[in-house]
């Protein structure tokens, strides 16, 4: 029983699990609700579910492919020894189940967003469709998987219908994310090229995918910045706020552009990560300010502080980068250069 604990723990990735939470809180918060925290609860628990189903599926198909880039990696359930195929496969049908049911009690829309995720991200991860090795098709289908579902489930838990002004908002916070996962690719890319995985920057190389990256994070900036204004200083704050956020973001993509270096890579992917979070509570906390959740003495305030946190740790990443992993450690003193055209080009 314990080991299936854990497998559920580890297939749930907690980053990742936050990352939607802070989608499906958004959604919320955009409706009006940010003190909704009873409807969240369910969400929750739909989207641990919805989850742990998505990261079985991918582990599965990617198993070799994982063993390449992230050798004895605990994380990985199959490369770290500590589940079997059948193991991984039960979990994640568990999830599945366990993720329409609590969906059900949030209503019928709320079974239909998910039902429809949960197609889309078996179609992403498995035969025959597997879009994850379909180049440009990848990126444009994980964030309905990834940002449409939690937020989705977050506005409909507002018991208000979802409008035109939800679904700009949506677009922009999709075009961000498309801009965010193409970056992933530099990680996998040793394993991606060595079995096939054609994904955009094993087709296209490291120019191609950092321009794709900064239309969609400039193009997804502005669209959310439409999309969450306010007419009060606090929003226009939030607004500039946005704005800078997303031009740091930018300029290290053209960064990473100009970089072959696989430990320069990390740091300034790591530190597009935390520019990406730091936009979503920023959003989170202006919608909250409108909702009058925040005292208007604190408004200012936190906004700015805020800014300065997501600043100084981008900063700090790009210095320093992330705390290595055992398994880091060992995949990077084993690795070798993967010859994949335009990749390493300056």
């Amino acid at each position: 029983m314990i080991q299936r604990i854990r497998l559920a723990f580890v297939a749930a990735r907690p980053p990742v699990f936050v990352l939607f939470a802070s989608y499906a809180a958004l959604g919320i918060a955009q409706a009006g609700r940010p003190n909704a925290y009873l409807p969240l609860t369910g969400i929750l628990v739909t989207i641990a579910g919805f989850l742990i189903f998505s990261v079985a599926c991918n582990d599965l198909a990617d198993e070799a492919i994982d063993r390449v880039n992230l050798p004895g990696d605990r994380r990985r359930p199959l490369v770290g020894g500590d589940a079997s195929r059948t193991q991984l496969s039960t979990t994640g049908i568990i999830g599945a189940i366990a993720a329409l049911a609590a969906s059900a009690a949030l209503g019928w829309l709320a079974v239909l967003v998910v039902a429809v995720g949960l197609v889309l991200s078996a179609a992403y991860s498995l035969r025959p469709f597997r879009f994850a090795e379909r180049g440009v098709l990848a990126p444009l289908v994980l964030p309905a998987c990834y940002v449409a579902v939690p937020f989705l489930l977050g506005v409909d838990a507002a018991h208000r219908p979802v409008t035109s002004h939800d679904f700009v908002l949506l677009g922009g916070l999709y075009l961000g994310f498309i801009g965010r996962i193409v970056l992933k690719d530099f990680r996998d890319v040793r394993g991606d090229a060595l079995f096939g995985k054609r994904t955009f920057l094993v087709r296209h190389g490291r120019r191609a995918t950092c321009a794709l990256s900064m239309i969609c994070w400039s193009a997804g900036s502005l669209i959310i910045v439409i999309g969450s204004t306010r007419d009060t200083s606090e929003g226009l704050v939030a607004d500039a706020i946005l704005g800078v956020l997303a031009a740091c973001s930018v300029k290290l993509i053209n960064m990473l552009s100009h970089c072959s270096e696989h430990r320069r890579d990390e740091r300034l992917i790591s530190a597009i990560a935390i520019l990406g979070r730091g936009m979503i509570v920023v959003l989170l906390a202006e919608f909250s300010i409108y909702a009058k959740a925040v005292a208007p003495t604190l408004a200012l305030p936190l906004l700015l502080l805020l800014a300065l946190l997501t600043l100084s740790q981008t900063a700090a990443m790009v210095v320093y980068g992330p705390r290595p992993r055992r398994s880091d450690v060992d995949r990077l003193l084993s690795e070798e250069p993967t010859p994949v055209q335009g990749l390493s080009r300056a």
